[in-house]
């Protein structure tokens, strides 16, 4: 934690004169090599569900894939004296002024020497500080690659399972008065096996197994990519040899400009960081290391310096994907949906299992401006499928992919401008259809933050790696303009807003006609002290929906109005406990309902001793149904994201348990239950609980070698 450092070096330069700074810079230059060499400050633990909670504390729907990408950030921590205004944009922790003071220093001082000479830095306090330091850190020198090896930052195997402990529908004998005639073919307990050992800015080799409840303990079908357990993943990765800057072999992700045609999980949608949510950073090539079975390239990709100033990547990937088949009179047969759920517990499920071949090549050329003012790139990816894509002939889909090649490319940069940083990105697929994002961030002088963006998606734009912002969970038929604000008058407060309108110019599921909408945020945060700290917010989005009054002949829409209001306390006594206080309340209503209205009381409260760390909640929950469901994230295992939906009446509790054996060993255990009032039946289908509780026990073992 960052309160070990010791006071006498917690600067605060924020009023002073500029020569100030100069000097500190300098006195840090004499003391620090030695401060250095005895301690730097110790590398925290991270509760990434918690830093996820501050960004989005109305959760959006690509929760688990920023969760991913923040842990990637966390197993190999940025180099703080190689960053790139990009990587650092991507922790999403940094402000348009810290970052450009962060440059401004490195560029007079020179390479850093110690993770305590950020306190150095004008703007940086000490709550940024110490968000920033678990994806941080700092090598003095370049190393080889062989005492890389010999000395990684992560190196550790990981094991974890789980299972509900009231029986499941599934896992019951068939009954004949049901009408269900099938069961899930494995045990209904699930398994996650995770190896990695890297060093940032050197090399990184890790392996991912995992199954879910339900799938088969071994199965093997090598044509589909099956080996064994489920899901397996593998990457082997080297940086910076020379020319050679990143070679990956296995499965990766790649983020180029706004994300338009490759756009991994480095992005942030809308939320209550009002300003960085409208840019997205360009991070190249990464391992994909996440159990998601969908959204990553499977061959090898590298990045070459080409100059000083230009890189160029290639990608080469050969993967399968879970599809949706059909027989078809002019092909042997079709695929209709992609599914990417990642479940083969069921005899269907299995059937569409790995059963469609995708292939990708793609190209990435980027050319930076001198002194980091900005970039170029270009980016081109062809995709091809080895079954022809078409979706089923509704009105809805009439300007879907439809075919088995697609070729997407398109040009992004940005530019710094003074205060102010302009980003656009423009593409055009094979079909004719175009994309487009452009905006800009900038600072008020040090207290207003703004930012700026537009965007259009034609309806026949298709990009299947592409992840921009949009209010739909894909870049197509949309346009929108939105517009965030930050206003900090003091260090103990804090208001952000932004407003989004959206249009959507054809129709889209159970959306007959061309529709809008628009949505409004408001956030206001307080921080008296650096244990306690509060925020009110208030979410309103308006979106319109099939009328369900309307002939079918003559559709219409109507408004459907979707508020969140929340006050959440936090308060902390840093290796001792902290608690947390939330009243959160939701409703979804539209021109012909009474509306449906929910809210939950949650508290949670976490101990620390000297090897053992005890958290836990209490929640109670009140909703008309499960439209005005509430989303709660709660706190989970170390590489283990939890948000679940809390609906009807009732309680929800849990209790986890890490405790440290030792340097190299950890144990967490966990125990979650949620108890309903006012139903004697849990879920549906063959996850159907014959029950008013749902309980679920997990553990997970970490040995760090």
């Amino acid at each position: 934690m960052l309160r070990s450092m010791k006071t006498t070096y917690a600067f605060d330069l924020q009023g002073f004169p500029a020569g100030y700074s100069l000097w500190i810079t300098a006195l840090l230059g004499i003391c620090i090599p030695f401060l250095s060499i005895a301690q730097e400050p110790p590398r925290p633990d991270v509760d990434i569900n918690l830093f996820i909670a501050e960004l989005f504390p109305v959760p959006p729907d690509d929760s688990e894939d920023l969760y991913e990408a923040l842990l990637q950030l966390y197993a190999s921590p940025l180099d703080l004296n190689t960053a790139t205004p990009d990587d650092l944009a991507a922790t999403f922790i940094l402000s348009e002024e810290q970052l450009r003071s962060f440059f401004d220093y490195r560029a007079k001082a020179g390479a850093l020497l110690s993770l305590y000479e950020l306190q150095a830095i004008s703007g940086f306090d000490i709550y940024t500080i110490k968000r920033l330091l678990p994806f941080v850190t700092i090598s003095v020198k370049a190393v080889s690659l062989r005492d890389a090896l010999k000395n990684p930052g992560q190196h550790f195997l990981m094991l974890r399972s789980g299972k509900l402990l009231e029986q499941q529908k599934g896992y019951a004998p068939l009954d004949s008065n049901s009408n269900a005639t099938t069961r899930y073919q494995g045990p209904p307990f699930n398994g996650y096996i995770c190896y990695r050992n890297a060093r940032s800015g050197a090399y990184s080799f890790g392996i991912t197994l995992e199954k879910d409840a339900g799938e088969e303990i071994w199965q093997w079908n090598a044509r589909r990519q099956i080996l064994g357990i489920d899901y397996t993943s593998f990457h082997a990765q080297i940086l910076n040899r020379g020319r050679l800057k990143n070679l990956i072999i296995g499965d990766f992700q790649m983020q180029a400009g706004q994300g338009m045609i490759t756009g991994a999980g480095f992005s942030l949608g809308k939320g209550a960081e009002v300003i960085r949510s409208v840019y997205r950073s360009t991070t190249g090539l990464k391992p994909y290391t996440s159990a998601t079975e969908a959204t990553f390239f499977r061959g090898i990709a590298a990045t070459w310096s080409v100059t000083t100033r230009t890189d160029l990547t290639i990608l080469i990937s050969k993967t399968k994907r879970d599809a949706t088949q059909e027989p078809d009179s002019i092909h042997s047969n079709i695929t209709t949906s992609l599914p990417v759920t990642g479940y083969h517990r069921t005899p269907s499920e299995i059937e569409k299992h790995n059963v469609l071949g995708e292939q990708h090549v793609g190209l990435h050329l980027l050319h930076k401006i001198a002194s980091q003012k900005g970039q170029i790139g270009l980016t081109m990816l062809h995709t091809g499928y080895d079954s022809f894509i078409q979706k089923r002939d509704l009105p809805y889909n009439r300007y879907e992919f439809s075919g088995k090649q697609n070729l997407v490319a398109g040009l992004h940069g940005d530019y710094h401008w003074q205060n102010i940083h302009f980003f656009a990105e423009t593409a055009i697929s094979k079909s004719g259809g175009s994309g487009a994002i452009g905006g800009f961030i900038a600072s008020v002088g040090k207290k207003i933050d703004i930012s700026l963006m537009a965007r259009h998606y034609a309806r026949n734009f298709h990009t299947f790696c592409g992840n921009p912002i949009s209010e739909a969970t894909r870049p197509i038929n949309e346009r929108g303009a939105y517009a965030g604000a930050r206003w900090s008058p003091s260090r103990k407060w804090q208001w952000s807003t932004y407003f989004d309108y959206f249009r959507f110019p054809w129709l889209k599921y159970q959306v007959d006609k061309p529709s809008s909408g628009f949505d409004y945020f408001l956030h206001l945060l307080w921080k008296p002290s650096k244990r306690l700290n509060a925020y009110l917010l208030f979410h309103e989005k308006h979106k319109q929906v099939n009328d369900p009054a309307a002939e079918g002949n003559n559709p219409s829409l109507i408004r459907s109005i979707k508020r969140t209001a929340m006050f959440n306390m936090d308060y902390e006594i840093p290796l001792k406990c902290a608690f947390r206080t939330r009243l959160q309340y939701g409703e979804l209503k539209n021109a012909h309902s009474k509306g449906s209205h929910g809210f939950t009381i949650v508290q949670d409260m976490t101990w620390h001793f000297s090897k053992v760390e005890i958290s836990g909640r209490a929640a109670f929950f009140k909703t008309d149904d499960y439209d005005s469901r509430q989303y709660v994230y709660e706190r989970d295992m170390l590489y283990a994201f939890s948000i679940p939906a809390y609906y009807n009446t009732g309680i929800r509790h849990y209790l986890m348990l890490r405790y440290t054996i030792s340097k190299q060993l950890k144990i967490w255990l966990r125990w979650s239950q949620t108890r309903y009032s006012d139903i004697e039946k849990i879920s549906s289908g063959l996850n159907e609980i014959n029950g008013s509780k749902r309980s679920e026990a997990k553990v997970q073992v970490m040995y760090q070698f």
